[in-house]
């Protein structure tokens, strides 16, 4: 019985052995066997060596799996040893819809649209004050904002300065001497002095106690009233303050980028929405020197003529400002930009299924292209549809951090460094 049970384990341990050693031949090839199949594949072709395209810097001089475990692709000696390209498979290429487009010379158009503020022209700005002390008897506007027009009368002012000053000219328009003459002319200079004009001695009655009507000296708006009826006032003490309306201003916040090219003269159109289908024209006056804190914009202040009154200060406007003429420059589409923070690149199409990532520097944008400062001589072609997915290709093999920035080197050679890459060959 005894013999029967080792006989019987003897027989199961070598079913095992025969079992994993079958398994093991069939799923388990030799080293022999992989190189030789290896060799079949890059048969006629050099290897200069075997690769992760995981971790590209790492080079092997046989094929298999890499550390990570992933399949190692083989590097051609007729593939060139550039390292800054990237290369795709042609039939690759045509499967993802890659377009590319030649970098332009073009004269970018500066025009913009930018917000505006109607607002009151301060050269007509006028402030009636009063030249003596005295008391408001009378006033005429009661209210702020209140429209009139030259020669209307404001306020009527006692001021016993001047009651005296008018007794005294008066007394003297008899006299004949010469002496009288004098002083009759010298108390005249005191009533201008004073601020009385003609039209304000002719409409005073003779007698003290009648008071001086003050007048607008202009057409406008009492856009600050600043006295009241019965208010005592000293000598100049603003009384009101006038604006006119015949002109306006516009300050427009224009963004840093178009600022730098806005000059005194730009021509521009405006538009407010209160007044649909009306453009009323102008050009820049000057740039104000302050930037605002906030929205960190310059402002540009436009004179429009405003005959009619319809344009109102506080109003809402659109600011066009017209394209101006210029050079040439090296242009994009901006479809093709890939922006990363302040940095940007393109994909430049070398030919042949061969990318290379190059850094660039922009600088304004315009109808769907973006001027290029460095980086590019002119005449490239750049992928705008499809070059994302080879910035992913690049992106997993670390090299975009190695870009060089195009200030930092000369515009033809602003590339960043990038291994060649087989799309498709990765597991």
């Amino acid at each position: 019985m005894k013999r029967a049970l080792i006989a019987f384990a003897a027989i199961a341990i070598a079913a095992i052995l025969l079992a994993v050693g079958y398994v093991s031949g069939r799923y388990t090839s030799s080293p022999s066997t992989s190189l030789a199949a290896a060799a079949s594949e890059t048969q006629g072709k050099k290897v200069l060596y075997w690769y992760d395209t995981m971790v590209p810097d790492q080079h092997f001089s046989h094929p298999g799996l890499s550390p990570m475990g992933m399949k190692m692709v083989p590097r051609y000696a007729d593939e060139g040893s550039d390292p800054d390209m990237v290369r795709i498979d042609p039939a690759t290429v045509q499967n993802l819809g890659i377009r590319t487009a030649p970098v332009e010379h073009r004269v970018l158009a500066t025009a913009s649209l930018v917000p505006g503020t109607v607002t009151w022209d301060l050269r007509q700005a006028t402030t009636v004050s009063a030249r003596a002390d005295g008391v408001i008897s009378q006033l005429y506007v009661r209210a702020p904002y209140t429209a009139i027009t030259a020669g209307e009368p404001l306020a009527t002012l006692l001021a016993p300065q001047w009651d005296s000053a008018l007794a005294e000219y008066r007394a003297l328009q008899q006299a004949q001497s010469a002496d009288a003459k004098i002083l009759r002319a010298a108390a005249r200079q005191r009533l201008e002095v004073m601020g009385l004009t003609d039209a304000d001695i002719r409409s005073t009655r003779h007698g003290s106690g009648s008071g001086i009507t003050l007048h607008a000296l202009a057409s406008g708006v009492v856009t600050a009233l600043d006295v009241r009826e019965g208010q005592r006032v000293n000598a100049g003490q603003p009384l009101m303050t006038v604006n006119g309306l015949a002109t306006v201003w516009i300050e427009a916040a224009l963004p840093q980028a178009v600022a730098g090219t806005v000059r005194s003269g730009t021509p521009v159109t405006v538009t407010v929405d209160a007044l649909p289908g009306r453009a009323f024209h102008g050009r820049v006056e000057t740039l104000l020197p302050d930037i605002d804190p906030m929205t960190r914009t310059q402002r540009a202040r436009i004179v429009l003529a405003n005959e009619d009154g319809a344009l109102s200060p506080g109003m809402f406007a659109s600011v066009r400002i017209a394209a101006a003429s210029g050079k040439a420059v090296p242009v994009v589409p901006s479809d093709a930009l890939i922006t990363s923070g302040p940095d940007a690149r393109v994909i430049v199409a070398e030919g042949n299924g061969h990318f290379r990532p190059v850094a660039v520097s922009t600088g304004r944008s315009s109808a769907g292209y973006t001027e290029i400062l460095a980086g590019l001589q002119g005449n490239e072609k750049v992928v705008v549809s499809g070059q994302f997915l080879i910035d992913s290709e690049a992106s997993l093999s670390g090299a975009l951090g190695r870009l060089d920035t195009p200030s930092a080197q000369p515009a033809s050679a602003a590339s960043a460094s990038m291994p060649d890459m087989h799309m498709g060959d990765r597991p």
